[in-house]
């Protein structure tokens, strides 16, 4: 076996050297890596058979389960490209973003048979429709599908230049961009990630966080880059959370900072045995140092964050490094996104792509093996995030004496809440569309549950009236609920600069703490 050069190379690697060890656990079910790669093989071989060629994509909308791994696995095995949906998007948004990734199959959960029958005629690509949990009247069962696979197992194998997942994120324009993310640059993300979370064999890793996100699918490659353990959860649930980690002794999990939050304050947690973990990652927001001190003192030294994109991954902050106790530089670390991980470069840069000096204060660059490919069906915004190899974050920071990475503002506008990121301009579009509204500026703003909360400053129409009620429920029809806004200020000018645009700093002093 050659050092791995594409996700099939990493799972014929596991098979071959672990077959009897234990790939996934999903409820009572568990998956050994040969057993994983006999099914993902075999359903790939399947893909084939309904039509499908190199390159082409199999759409998935279903939360988390065993057969969404298999997806991606089948897509991982061979050189069809995995296209995810997010479960929590309204309706237009899905049909969006799956006619625009085009694929020709799309495999769903039953509890989503009635959306996707409620879709169907918009999808212009899809000609096979699969569903996890027995057919319809519009779609095969999955475990037929896969059932009727050759039992000889992948049709092609994918070159490592191949695209293997497309993840669609949103971006300033509230269009949805796809992400087009690499079988080579998959695996090097893959090593980086296990070796800053020191991952081995003997390893059990939690997944909660949902498997349409990079981040829970990278955590997972992570994991397997070294063949341990996957424990596979539908969702967060504390009870649920805290009996898994008993019952499986759990070493490594992956949590958004609200979670923890809502995990420590459990009483499920008193006299459950946690001792096993010893390593929680978290991600998308920094963790509030109440929050990081009760954690330390019930659980210890196991918090570790880690910064990047969907686009690529950036920076960790080891957990010997939260040390909110400690002294004044510790406090100030506490306030970074930590150091580049081992194979990732970082620099900061002026509004002409000049390298800043140590402190001062610009766009974050990030280049690494596992950067994507480029945005899919966007060349454009290909062009303008990605150049000479270095991803344009579109977020504004410093790097100090000694390689810490501080997040300043993000260019984007995006505010993430509950970890997931929600950009103001796609919120501010639909807020818009309100018949009574004249100007909207959508702002984050403290949150001490989600961390940020989205807010619309409101301009009404002359002789117009609404209620933030009534704003937020048109709001919720249009994009998914979680991108509403939670409040709403109503003013009868909305702050602006010289230019015209609107002060959204002046806007976020003025109104950022509810």
């Amino acid at each position: 076996m050659t050092f791995p050069q594409t996700l099939a190379d990493m799972l014929d690697n596991n098979a071959w050297k672990y077959p009897d060890d234990t790939a996934f656990v999903w409820n009572e079910q568990r998956v050994t890596h040969g057993q994983f790669h006999q099914r993902v093989s075999k359903l790939a071989s399947a893909w084939k058979r309904l039509g499908l060629k190199r390159q082409d994509r199999v759409g998935i909308l279903s939360q988390n389960n065993i057969e969404f791994q298999e997806v991606y696995g089948s897509c991982e095995i061979s050189g069809f490209i995995c296209a995810t949906v997010n479960w929590r998007l309204a309706i237009p948004e899905m049909v969006y973003i799956i006619n625009d990734g085009a694929p020709k199959v799309l495999v769903f959960e039953a509890a989503y048979a009635e959306t996707v029958a409620a879709m169907k005629d918009q999808l212009k690509t899809v000609e096979h429709y699969v569903c996890i949990g027995g057919a319809t009247d519009f779609s095969a069962d999955y475990e037929d599908v896969l059932a009727s696979g050759d039992t000889t197992g992948v049709p092609f194998r994918p070159r490592p230049d191949d695209t293997a997942f497309l993840i669609y994120t949103s971006g300033t324009t509230g269009r949805p961009k796809g992400v087009m993310l690499g079988q080579a640059g998959q695996v090097a993300a893959a090593e980086i990630l296990g070796s800053d979370q020191r991952n081995s064999p003997a390893d059990r890793l939690l997944i909660m966080m949902p498997l349409f996100h990079i981040g829970a699918k990278i955590i997972q490659l992570a994991q397997h880059w070294r063949a341990g353990m996957v424990v596979v959860q539908k969702g967060f649930e504390p009870k649920a959370i805290v009996e898994c980690i008993a019952r499986e002794k759990i070493t490594v999990t992956h949590m958004a900072p609200t979670m923890v939050q809502t995990l420590l304050e459990s009483p499920d947690v008193a006299g459950a045995d946690l001792s096993s973990l010893r390593m929680i990652v978290y991600a998308a927001a920094p963790m509030p140092i109440p929050v990081l001190k009760k954690g330390l003192k019930m659980l210890g030294p196991v918090f570790q964050h880690q910064f990047g994109q969907t686009e690529g991954i950036g920076t960790t902050l080891l957990a010997h490094q939260h040390r909110p106790d400690g002294t004044p530089r510790d406090l100030e670390i506490l306030t970074s996104v930590g150091q580049v991980s081992p194979r990732v470069s970082v620099r900061i840069v002026d509004d002409n792509g000049c390298d800043l000096p140590t402190g001062s204060v610009g766009e974050i660059l990030l280049t690494s093996p596992g950067v994507m490919k480029g945005y899919w069906n966007n060349t454009v915004a290909t062009l303008e995030t990605l150049r000479d190899g270095w991803v344009h974050t579109g977020d504004v920071g410093k790097l100090d004496h000694e390689g810490y990475l501080y997040l300043v503002d993000r260019k984007k506008d995006m505010i993430i809440s509950g970890g997931e990121n929600i950009y103001s301009r796609e919120v501010e579009e639909a807020v818009v569309t309100h018949d009574a509204v004249s100007e909207v500026a959508v702002i984050g703003v403290a949150d001490e549950k989600w961390g940020e909360a989205v807010m619309a400053v409101v301009v009404l129409r002359a002789g117009k009236t609404a209620t933030a009620e009534e704003l937020i429920d048109h709001t919720r029809q249009l994009i998914a609920s979680y991108k509403k806004p939670r409040h709403v200020r109503f003013v009868d000018e909305i702050v602006k600069l010289p230019s015209g645009k609107i002060d959204k700093v002046r806007l976020r002093a003025l109104y950022g703490q509810v």
